[in-house]
Parts: structure tokens; C-alpha cells; sequence
């Protein structure tokens, strides 16, 4: 689990095209004493003005929304407001989408069934510079089609997808932590690691 400072409360704006959706969302993460919701959005450009205005840490971005959609409104945000980290919230499990959002500069990619405490731990990683993967869709995602990964990018993503920390699967394929931190942030850097069918 990521810790939070004392105090250090984590701003969030939700945006989702169903009011339920966003109310929802809201009132499960406001039960946590470490966020708190700043704005909420019914789709990509309103997300994009608040996110300007408000600067909150973390945005949660749905997919599809009418007019601009996600992904086109979180790589307007990164650009518009470089310190908000963007974490989709979807139901549309697509290695497509995964894809995409990633490409836009997306920090995370989760689906909306997600339990509430991972979910706000979700958000939490996020604000700390992590990036955080459906496992089963970045598992779908990684072995479709050619694979840029080595045989031990995929073994520590593997391990790393059930939230293992780096000192875990150090000790479980007899490497240093260290060696492990670079063979999963060198499986990051690779995007085509990502590619997929068409969303």
C-alpha cells in the first residue's frame, strides 16, 4: 500500500457522462480520509476546463463521453496541466483503449468493477508517479501480437500484475530489487509492449 502523509490530502476530478456514475465514484473515494473530491465533469472538454482551473492530482477519466472523448481530453490535460495525473476509470476493457490512454499519457488504466479499496489505492499509486494496469487487460494486451519484452520483462510484469512489490519478486527470481525497478520500468518504457487489435 502506498502511504500518504499526514495531511496530505489528494485532490481528485471525476469525469464520467452518467451522473451516477460520477456520484457514485465520488462518494465511495470521499470515504477515504486521504481524498477528497474538487470537480466533476459529464464529459472531455469540461474535464479539460476544470482540470485547468482547479489543478486537482488525479483525474479519473472515463472512455467514451460524448463530444471529446477520454483520451483526447486526458492528453489535453497532461498538456494544460503537466502536475494532474490522469487515471481511467472504464467499463470498456479493451486492450485498444489501453492502449490509447497510455499513449496520451494516461497513468493508469482500470475497469469499473474494481473494488473500492483498490480503487482508491489505484488513485493513490497514481499520485505518487506509479502506473497502475488492469492485470488481466495488461495481460491480454501484452500477449497479443509480437512481443518486445525479454523473457524477464514479462516474468517480473507477470509477478508485478498481482501487486508484488520489487523486494517480493527480487527474492522470488533470485535478483536484486534494484535489477527488478529497472526490468519493469524498462518493460514500461515500451509501448509497442501495449499494442493491440483496434479498440
Amino acid at each position: 500500500m502506498v502511504s500518504v502523509s499526514a495531511g496530505d490530502v489528494i485532490r481528485l476530478l471525476i469525469a464520467d457522462d452518467q451522473a451516477l456514475v460520477r456520484g457514485a465514484l465520488g462518494a465511495l473515494l470521499e470515504l477515504e480520509p486521504d481524498l477528497t473530491v474538487v470537480g466533476m465533469a459529464a464529459d472531455g472538454a469540461e474535464a479539460v476546463r476544470l482540470a485547468e482551473e482547479l489543478r486537482p492530482d488525479v483525474c479519473l477519466m472515463d472512455i467514451q463521453m460524448p463530444g471529446m472523448d477520454g483520451v483526447e481530453a486526458t492528453r489535453r490535460i497532461r498538456q494544460a496541466s503537466a502536475g494532474t495525473r490522469v487515471l481511467v476509470v472504464t467499463t470498456f476493457a479493451r486492450p485498444g483503449y489501453l492502449r490509447s490512454a497510455l499513449d496520451a499519457g494516461a497513468s493508469g488504466f482500470i475497469v469499473k468493477d474494481t473494488p473500492a479499496e483498490e480503487l482508491a489505492e489505484a488513485v493513490r499509486r497514481v499520485r505518487s508517479g506509479l502506473r497502475v494496469l488492469d492485470p488481466v487487460l495488461a495481460a491480454d494486451s501484452l500477449f497479443d501480437g509480437a512481443n518486445p519484452l525479454s523473457d524477464r520483462e514479462r516474468e517480473v510484469l507477470r509477478l508485478a500484475a498481482d501487486g508484488r512489490s520489487a523486494a517480493a519478486i527480487a527474492s522470488e527470481v533470485f535478483l536484486s530489487a534494484g535489477t527488478v525497478r529497472n526490468h519493469l520500468s524498462a518493460a514500461i518504457l515500451k509501448p509497442a509492449a501495449f499494442s493491440s487489435q483496434p479498440a
